[in-house]
């Protein structure tokens, strides 16, 4: 199907393939991980996320932000049918320990939570290590950049049918795996054309899709894909998102190798900090807040 996002087996695939994907698509799905993060994981931290979304709201609240948007979001005025929880930096044991002591989680629950937050960090640093490969650059610096994680719940009711469950909007980070939800379709993400494609359900897959920061990282190179999510049918639709984000002091830029006369550096080097902010502050979500980092001609 002309029109169906690319499939990529980890174990096997085309390095320039997989690149031309990041280019044209910004996205795609990832099957063959389960070496770094099993299935049986998986459903296990469905699971116990459906569980901690169903707390009481007193307790959701306790999920504070460590960065902006990092913490509990309930139902508002921009996306009234979505809630989400969220933990930034799944890769220090002390703020992985603190998201669960919020929510009171259960022995259990804390182990899985702990051994999920471990195995999508490391498929993801599997990840940076093939886009550096497939671009030929003998090293990439995402290995200490920070992953933060949004677990998110759409209630969906049948007078919800047609609606955005989430607005259009790009990822502000470089890039996201997502565990979508087995059994109720919703996201949709654009092509260049401007043509929206739906991501049907696809169990045991991941769907990776590419950010504002990979953009500028890989000089234009990489497509920062704009997506939604639409209510398609009653029910209680579940996902669990990890980004890799951007790095903690150093500037985001691209690196030398990807920066050539044909191709000139396209954007200032700047702190993600502050892009960031001009996102949150400035509430440009879908892609455009990169306009204010261009270099003048």
């Amino acid at each position: 199907m002309a029109d169906a996002i690319p499939v990529f087996d980890l174990r096997d695939f085309t390095a320039s393939e997989f690149i031309k994907a990041c280019e044209e698509w910004g996205c795609f799905r990832i099957v063959n991980f389960e070496s770094i993060l099993p299935v049986s994981l998986m459903q296990e931290m469905k699971k116990v996320v459906a569980s901690l979304l169903e707390l009481p709201l007193e307790i959701k609240q306790r999920n504070v932000d460590a960065i902006a948007g990092s913490g509990y979001r309930s139902p508002g005025l921009i996306n009234p049918i979505h809630e989400g929880l969220g933990l930034y930096d799944i890769a220090s044991d002390q703020a992985v320990d603190a998201f669960c002591t919020q929510l009171e989680a259960t022995p259990h629950q804390r182990e899985t939570i702990t051994r999920y937050a471990q195995a999508v960090h490391e498929l993801i640093k599997d990840m940076g290590r093939k886009i550096g490969q497939g671009l030929g650059l003998n090293e990439v610096p995402f290995e200490n950049w920070p992953c933060q994680f949004r677990i998110n719940k759409y209630p969906f009711t049948p007078e919800n049918i047609g609606s955005d469950g989430l607005r259009t909007h790009t990822d502000n980070g470089f890039l996201t795996v997502v565990q979508d939800d087995e059994q109720f379709a919703g996201l949709e993400v654009m092509q260049k054309s401007g043509n929206f494609v739906p991501v049907d359900p696809s169990p045991g897959t991941l769907l990776v899709n590419f950010g504002d920061i990979a953009t500028v990282w890989s000089n234009g190179r990489f497509y920062n894909v704009k997506h939604k999510v639409v209510c398609k049918e009653e029910g209680i639709r579940i996902s669990i998102a990890t980004f890799l984000l951007g790095p903690k002091e150093a500037m985001v830029e691209a690196p030398p190798e990807l920066v050539t006369l044909e191709n000139p550096r396209l954007y200032v080097p700047f702190k993600f900090e502050d892009f960031r902010n001009t996102r949150v502050f400035k509430h440009l979500n879908a892609g455009e807040a990169l306009d204010h980092f261009l270099l003048k001609p």
